[in-house]
Formats: structure tokens, C-alpha cells, sequence
């Protein structure tokens, strides 16, 4: 599946080769499941914790819901003392009803937001409160498996620039930029690898 974009990374950039090499085959793939309303919960649900505790807290959060469902309207009907007895912070349910209440205005227009180009999501995104160009590159990557996303403001992209790269100061993000540039059109497998790198 990946087969191309490994290629062109290999080709393209001899340091990128030796991570792949190292790391071995891509096993990148998107998540599919619930609705892009759902994954913009989570990943607001996600910032700034450990994978384990925000996994915990999601899993409270969505059996709130039927059928595990957040829907826009049943997060704004949410009391703040029943998303406060789940694990959330004052300022993430302000975050979480500005997109429930975004949506419900048809201010976002969630349903339809993987026919936008990567541009205008990030646009779109990033007017909701909580909701960076972090966030809302990790939904072009980890959601929609656009090709050719790059996240220079990650920390992670960055650790692992200076080290594979062996700088002695963290790369800025004009600088992880500059340097994936010959990754195109396939930086989010570039990225991927990466991420592994570190493990």
C-alpha cells in the first residue's frame, strides 16, 4: 500500500532511507470508525495527556452517550458537572461545546469536511476554540490519510529531526519545513516514520 511513497522517501533523501530501513514496513493507517464530529471530540479529549489517561477519560465520556454516540446536540445538553464526573477540565468542555455549538449553527460543516483541500480544512479547524494547526493536522493525517501532511509544530517530528540529522538544538518549525520539503507529496508516511524512529 505504502510501496510508492517508500520509494520516493528512499530516493529522495538518503537519512529518511536509513529510518525506513531501520524501522521496517509501514504500518500507517487512518481511523475510520464514529464520525468526524466524534474524532474532533477525541482529539480535544487527547491534548496535553498520556494516551492511557485520556483513553480512559474518552471511554467515560462516549458511555455518557447512546450507542457510545456524541452528537453535537448531546454534548450541548450535557450538563458541565456530568463532563466534569467523566475526567474533563473547565477548559476543554468550553472547547468541546464551541464545536458541538459550531456545528449545530452549521457554522462547520462537519459532515462534508474530507471534500475540502488541506488548506481550507485547516482553515475551517482551527476557528473552533481548542483546535490548532496541530489538531487540526493530526485530523488531515489520522482521520481523513490525507498523503501530504507534514506537522512541523510537533514535537516529535522535531526530536526526531535533530537526532537523525544530529543538530545539536531542536529544529524550529521553518526548519522541519525547509527540510521535508523533498518528502513530497507523501510527508504524512515521511512523518510516520519519523514518530517510529523514537520508539
Amino acid at each position: 500500500m505504502h510501496r510508492t511513497a517508500i520509494r520516493h522517501l528512499s530516493t529522495a533523501d538518503p537519512t529518511l532511507a536509513s529510518i525506513i530501513t531501520r524501522v521496517g514496513a509501514c504500518r500507517f493507517e487512518p481511523r475510520t470508525d464514529g464520525t468526524h464530529f466524534e474524532a474532533l471530540l477525541r482529539s480535544i479529549i487527547y491534548q496535553q495527556l498520556s494516551g492511557r489517561a485520556a483513553a480512559t477519560i474518552h471511554g467515560r465520556f462516549v458511555a455518557l452517550y447512546p450507542r457510545r454516540s456524541a452528537t453535537a446536540a448531546r454534548v450541548l445538553s450535557t450538563t458541565d458537572d456530568t463532563l466534569r464526573s467523566v475526567g474533563l477540565s473547565r477548559q476543554k468542555i468550553g472547547y468541546m461545546r464551541d464545536l458541538a455549538a459550531r456545528v449545530e449553527a452549521r457554522e462547520l460543516p462537519v459532515r462534508t469536511l474530507h471534500h475540502l483541500p488541506d488548506d481550507e480544512l485547516i482553515e475551517a479547524l482551527v476557528r473552533v476554540k481548542g483546535i490548532g494547526r496541530w489538531t487540526a493536522h493530526m485530523f488531515l493525517m489520522f482521520r481523513l490519510g490525507r498523503p501530504d501532511v507534514l506537522p512541523e509544530l510537533d514535537l516529535g517530528i522535531q526530536k526526531a529531526i535533530q537526532i537523525a540529522w544530529r543538530r545539536r538544538k531542536l529544529p524550529k518549525p521553518a526548519d522541519v519545513t525547509r527540510i521535508g520539503a523533498r518528502w513530497a507529496p507523501y510527508r504524512t508516511v515521511a512523518s510516520w516514520y519519523l514518530w517510529r524512529s523514537l520508539e
